[in-house]
């Protein structure tokens, strides 16, 4: 696979409550800063392994996978058996596709844009 795109942990996204509440906990336990996009979801945005605060979505964390080549790495999921429970869709900075692998656990893949 020498032409396989490029697949690192960069994002990693925590359903919870109250996104303004978790960004005043996190901000003040371990120094980091957030911004808002909007009233449900703030992130930092360090540019290296950020972490995401969504109170919109409920249910376990995500990994989000970042890719430099999103189709790619959509086609090789599917042909290693995951299934796509979310399609390629735009999102402030990228877009990005959701998957299920064999655990039934819920990945995500992004690319930059």
């Amino acid at each position: 696979m020498s032409n396989s795109p490029k697949h690192r942990l960069n994002y990693f996204e925590l359903r919870v409550a109250d996104s303004g509440r978790s960004r005043d906990f996190y901000s003040a336990a371990l120094g980091w800063q957030f911004t808002d996009f909007g009233p449900t979801y703030a992130a930092t945005t360090t540019d290296d392994t950020d972490l995401g605060l969504d109170a919109e979505t409920k249910g376990p964390p995500l990994a989000v996978i970042e890719s430099n080549d999103l189709e790619a790495s959509l086609a090789q999921v599917e042909a290693a058996g995951g299934t796509i429970v979310k399609p390629i869709f735009d999102f402030p900075g990228g877009r990005r596709f959701h998957f299920t692998d064999p655990d039934s656990i819920e990945v995500a893949i992004w690319q930059r844009d």
